[in-house]
């Protein structure tokens, strides 16, 4: 028997590659760019990037903020990296100092700012808005552009709403206002529309490059087909204690659960604290190897800051110090967000970034 009181975060490299290789395949002609942004979803993008450049020549990146470029165009010195979020007052020694880092305007203003900073040595990205009114020039403000700023752009994005559902009207009206932009002012340069739910929309949608991330990552972003991702995260955390149940006792805070009968329960060493949704109170489940295979609890009362309580009476044996499993092929992070009423990316980002489990990467 061993005390262990951390949660552990397993991160399968090898599934992420495999991912990434499928993607590729389906996105045909279309370049295919990594989305590295928060940290790689929270997965952690310097380990993720070096995986992808060394084992899959990976060259082209896609981060939120110029300070998650800066890290990759200083270790690669072939990478290109794209700025989502645009180019400000918070990042302009960055851009100034890589001419790597590319940034993706997406207003007339920041098209302004940048135009001020006299920076000649790479040719931006627009943004352009066609259907989820986000981030992006709307027609009447590209229309506005003189024809030396249409010609100082490199590359033209835009982003679909209603990706994850093939036959959503949002689709057609997006690829349809895309296509007519891209005619009317940008016909000589290279064009992205698809993130990873895209890919799976076919030719027209994926375009000159596609923009692969919570696909990777082993999201399934296209529900209405059998996922052919591998599950790339893990999470378990130690059981911390046992104890009988009387009948009538109550578990957890604010006494939302109460026994109906004698109960055995588990304490187990994660929480909220640590990324797992509040909401799973009396509704998740965590799962146990046994003898028998794969065997499942379900989460009695409130989900705490550091703890979770689950049931444990019909599991054929639960010991101190066993690993609980919160996530994994079985129940992946997009079973645990459909039961938290979520989304997993959000899991995902939230695990990631939590310095308080042990993270092991599982790789060649």
């Amino acid at each position: 028997m061993s005390i262990l009181t951390r949660a552990i975060l397993e991160i399968n490299l090898n599934n992420l590659l495999d991912n990434y290789r499928v993607l590729r395949e389906i996105s045909g002609k279309a370049i295919p760019a990594a989305v590295v942004k928060d940290d790689a979803y929270g997965l952690g993008a310097e380990k993720v990037v070096d995986t992808l450049y060394e084992r899959a020549n990976v060259r082209y990146f896609f981060t939120a903020h110029a300070i998650e470029a800066l890290p990759i165009a200083q270790k690669y010195d072939d990478a290109v990296i794209y700025v989502l979020q645009g180019v400000g007052e918070d990042s302009v020694d960055i851009f100034k100092n890589s001419s790597r880092i590319i940034p993706v305007i997406g207003s007339k203003e920041m098209w302004q700012f940048w135009k001020k900073l006299k920076i000649v040595d790479r040719r931006p990205a627009i943004q352009v808005e066609t259907g989820l009114n986000r981030l992006g020039f709307r027609e009447k403000d590209i229309a506005g552009l003189s024809k030396d700023d249409i010609q100082q752009f490199g590359l033209l994005l835009s982003h679909l709403a209603c990706g994850d559902e093939k036959d959503h009207f949002m689709n057609e009206h997006q690829i349809t206002n895309f296509e007519a932009i891209k005619q009317k002012y940008f016909a000589d340069i290279p064009a992205t529309l698809a993130a990873s739910d895209g890919v799976f929309l076919g030719w027209r949608f994926q375009q000159d490059m596609v923009r692969l991330g919570a696909a990777m990552y082993g999201i399934n972003t296209a529900p209405y087909r059998q996922n052919q991702m591998k599950n790339v995260v893990v999470v378990k955390a130690p059981v911390l204690q046992i104890a009988d149940l009387a009948k009538g006792d109550f578990v957890g805070y604010s006494a939302t659960y109460r026994a109906a009968g004698m109960r055995k329960i588990a304490v187990v060493s994660i929480g909220y604290g640590d990324g797992i949704p509040r909401s799973l109170s009396n509704v998740g489940k965590i799962f146990f190897r046994t003898a028998k295979g794969v065997e499942e609890a379900r989460i009695i009362g409130r989900v705490s800051m550091d703890n979770v309580i689950c049931d444990v009476s019909n599991i054929s044996k639960v010991e101190l110090g066993d690993e609980a499993i919160l996530s994994d092929e079985f129940y992946t992070l997009d079973d645990m967000a459909r039961d938290a009423g979520t989304i997993s990316y959000e899991i995902m980002s939230r695990l990631g970034k939590n310095k308080r489990f042990v993270r092991r990467y599982i790789e060649d």
